[in-house]
């Protein structure tokens, strides 16, 4: 079906913004309203706003007559929607009203025809149930005003057929709009769901007196908003900011209701800019926020964990996809992240203890954390890879029982494994059991794991082991290798690989175990320390293969052992135990149970160093020792500038004079 005809019920602000978009690309539109003069006055606006485009060349080429030929305008809804084959309802937030013009319109379309809501908040299922053709009725939510933002919603409602969600994506990308498929009717849908609980928290600093509405305001312009929380319930109006916790209150959560403030100021008439007054005096113009006023009772970080917090609930439910939700956030509120981008910057136990802090600071549920945050499953969520979309909570407990050890997994791999624990270290296990060799693939996975980690906030410590009691034996000599060209590519690929371990800005330990020959000692060296076993074999024995090491191992080996030792061992062949190892600086420490053992090692690592320092100190040691020292300490003097900035500074100088143990965040 193509849609070429719209018809838009209601000329308000948002009904005559929609109609403007539809006709600058082309469609003919019918704008209906209940009077001449209503509908007079938004064919001003309209024509205001498109001269205005056309001055700044964003018509496409037509002039402001063109589009406004093709809006004409219907007092009643039968004439407006007869020949429509889209037609959208963007009247007052009443569900009765909206039901009753539903009613209506229903009379007069075609069967085909498509008939879409414009609301902000209600559920199109309760405006849709009356009807005989359910299943040709969806959602559109524009955002305001239509023509310069981005974003609509498209809604499925629970009858809405997958044919038509199709046609209404296209048609939102005809008109230069980005589509949010929101795949299960909520109330408030994607981007309005996840500032819900904002407007709760705003209310409740109030309530609870926490600071007054110009402190929390100054504090958040000086964050670099435009206007605070309470300057912009003002500005949208405290009625509409009433009448969606109220539907909410109803809908999702009766802790929505619990907003007192704007009750008071609601029912004494006081709706901010259209009234004059509201949290502020608005009769002599934009009121004056005093930014040196800003309170440190709130934090950014309040605002934040709540987003993210609400948009896993979303991911949990299936109503839309990270990425989805993502771009609604940035495209529907002018952003330039969304709170999936947020999220990757923090661990879950990181959200878990702000929304525990706020849910029982103000005795409110709404701010509990979801299930996959309770369950250190944020990362699978803001990733896409939660198994349990849409199910109850009993089986989210299940699936999260199963990971009780193992925070989180990776993607499954062919040749390694990946596995996270809530100590904030991972392993990557190479898998080639019995000796773990490397080969092509191994390497083309290892780098994936090596990359899918670099930046994960969870993540302090890598621990790199083989499956069973060897690490690794080294090179699958068995795989083809067709030129002497394709030959010197495969050193090149595993010396790029190794090289990304000495390069990532987390701190890596080898467990050299049973055997570490060739590729299996190379890996280690590329690694920032190493344990082992006192009797594990460790050598180079290219040599009496006709090669050299040949990924990294000729250079790394006389960096920690000397170039005459290094020499010998790799000219010779011979191979040496970790007990040998450990007393030339190879191994770092030795264990009777590695694997084991190690996990302890790591732990005290991660939970005790800060993750930035570790990451300068890395570079510190591994480029320093390459290059003159003038510009080493040079390097040194920068690492200490950057670090003075850290979060993570304060944190451990804050402890240290508690006598407490630092929690450090990588910040």
């Amino acid at each position: 079906m193509e849609i070429k005809n719209v018809a838009v019920l209601g000329s308000g602000t948002m009904g005559q913004g929609i109609a403007e978009v539809f006709a600058i690309y082309g469609y003919n539109v019918k704008m209906e309203d209940i009077s001449d003069e209503i509908l007079n006055k938004a064919l001003k606006k309209i024509k205001e706003s498109l001269v205005k485009l056309e001055q700044k060349g964003q018509l496409f080429g037509k002039t402001s007559d063109d589009v406004m030929s093709r809006i004409s305008t219907y007092t009643t809804i039968e004439n407006a929607v007869k020949d429509a084959d889209l037609v959208i309802e963007a009247v007052p937030e009443n569900l009765d009203l909206k039901k009753k013009i539903f009613a209506e319109a229903e009379k007069f379309v075609k069967r085909e025809t498509i008939i879409a809501s414009n609301t902000s908040n209600i559920r199109i299922t309760d405006i849709a149930k009356d009807l005989k053709y359910k299943d040709r009725v969806a959602g559109l939510h524009f955002f305001n005003p239509p023509v310069l933002m981005k974003l609509v919603e498209v809604i499925k409602a629970e009858y809405t057929s997958d044919e038509v969600m199709e046609i209404l994506v296209d048609v939102v990308k005809k008109i230069g709009k980005y589509p949010l498929k929101v795949m299960k009717d909520t109330p408030g849908f994607v981007v309005n769901r996840i500032n819900a609980p904002e407007s709760l928290l705003f209310c409740l600093y109030i309530d609870h007196k926490v600071a007054t509405q110009e402190e929390i305001d100054a504090y958040f312009k000086s964050q670099g908003l435009p206007m605070g929380p309470y300057e912009l319930m003002d500005y949208v109006g405290i009625d509409v900011v009433y009448d969606s916790l109220e539907y909410f209150a109803k809908t999702l959560n009766p802790c929505y209701g619990k907003c007192n403030t704007i009750k008071e100021l609601y029912n004494n008439k006081m709706l901010g800019m259209k009234t004059g007054k509201g949290f502020y005096d608005w009769s002599k113009g934009r009121p004056f926020i005093d930014v040196k006023k800003a309170t440190d009772k709130v934090s950014m970080m309040d605002v934040l964990a709540l987003e993210i917090n609400e948009a896993v609930k979303l991911i949990e439910q299936g109503i839309a996809t990270p990425e989805d939700i993502e771009n609604g956030v940035k495209y529907g509120m002018n952003r330039p992240y969304g709170p999936i981008s947020v999220a990757k910057s923090f661990t879950s136990m990181e959200i878990k203890s702000k929304l525990e802090e706020l849910a029982s600071k103000f005795n409110c549920d709404v701010f509990e954390p979801a299930e996959s945050i309770k369950n250190g499953l944020l990362r699978d969520a803001i990733e896409g890879r939660l198994k349990v979309k849409g199910v109850e909570e009993k089986k989210v407990k299940e699936e999260a029982k199963i990971k009780e050890e193992k925070v989180l997994s990776a993607q499954q791999f062919n040749t390694i494994k990946v596995e996270k624990y809530e100590s904030k270290v991972a392993k990557i296990i190479l898998n080639r059991p019995k000796y773990n060799l490397i080969s092509g693939e191994l390497l083309d996975e290892l780098e994936k794991a090596i990359k899918y980690l670099w930046n994960d906030p969870e993540v302090n410590v890598i621990i790199i082991t083989g499956e069973g009691n060897v690490l690794s034996a080294g090179a699958d000599l068995n795989e083809f290798v067709g030129s002497s060209f394709q030959f010197l590519e495969n050193s090149r690929k595993g010396e790029r690989v190794f090289q990304l371990l000495s390069e990532m800005p987390k701190l890596t330990i080898a467990v050299m175990k049973g055997y570490a020959l060739g590729g299996g000692f190379e890996l280690s060296l590329a690694c920032d320390l190493r344990v082992g076993t006192e009797d594990v074999q460790i050598g180079f024995p290219e040599i009496t293969l006709g090669l050299v090491p040949g990924w990294g191992g000729s250079q790394r080996l006389s960096r920690i052992v000397g170039l005459g030792k290094a020499m010998e061992l790799i000219v010779t062949g011979q191979r040496i135990t970790g007990k040998e190892a450990y007393s030339m600086g190879i191994l770092n420490k030795l264990y009777k149970n590695p694997d084991e053992e190690v996990m302890e090692f790591a732990k005290s690592i991660a939970q005790n160093s800060a993750p930035v320092a570790v990451a300068m100190a890395k570079r510190l040691l591994n480029k320093g020792s390459q290059v003159p020292i003038d510009v080493g300490l040079e390097m040194e003097s920068f690492a200490m500038g950057v670090l003075f900035s850290t979060e993570d500074l304060k944190e451990g100088i804050m402890s240290f004079l508690q006598k407490k143990k630092p929690e450090f965040k990588g910040r």
